[in-house]
């Protein structure tokens, strides 16, 4: 299997976060146009987590493991053409957040995860599978909508962003995390 791809996108992405660690510039208070796309974004997650399809593509996730056993590492060194990547990237949810997405001016990428943070569904293919440690899952998993305070390249599309979540909620308890990414150029 060729890890030349996944291994240059992981350099990528951590010398991104490098990046913004040196550059303070890009951190703290948010322009005003841009705190307004993440307050857009945050209503339409919050809406778009209360979908049919996204609360039965949670249910089912969190019914069984609907990991097979995947992880972050193995989850990197998948090639896209794989089927366990097809098969995330094609679900009738993906497709649907694939559709949002592409509906909205704002953001750049939509994730859904289920209650341990694994990956239910993407508009685009994550770098990684769960995040449940990451404060854009660990936060809004709590039950309220939940946006970063900095502008940052995002580890999957590069493109400078906030990111904003919001909690699938099922009879008021959080059962998942919707998550994007708002571009703020």
């Amino acid at each position: 299997m060729n890890y030349l791809p996944r291994l240059a996108t992981l350099v990528a992405a951590s010398a991104t976060t490098l990046a913004c660690l040196v550059a303070p510039a890009m951190a703290g208070e948010l322009p005003p146009d841009v705190q307004a796309k993440v307050e857009k974004a945050k209503k339409r997650l919050v809406e778009l987590a209360a979908d049919p399809t996204v609360l039965a593509a949670v249910r089912e996730a969190n019914s069984h493991d609907a990991t097979g056993g995947m992880n972050n590492g193995k989850w990197i060194e998948l090639a896209d053409t794989d089927p366990a990547v097809k098969a995330a990237l094609t679900s009738k949810v993906s497709t649907q957040i694939a559709k949002w997405e592409q509906g909205d001016d704002v953001v750049n990428k939509i994730v859904l995860r289920d209650q341990k943070g694994n990956l239910v569904g993407a508009s685009v293919r994550p770098l990684i599978y769960n995040n449940a440690n990451r404060p854009v899952f660990s936060n809004p998993i709590k039950g309220q909508p939940w946006s970063a305070g900095e502008i940052k390249p995002d580890t999957t599309t590069q493109i400078p962003s906030v990111h904003v979540a919001a909690p699938v909620l099922d009879g008021g308890k959080p059962i998942g995390v919707i998550h994007a990414g708002v571009t703020a150029k």
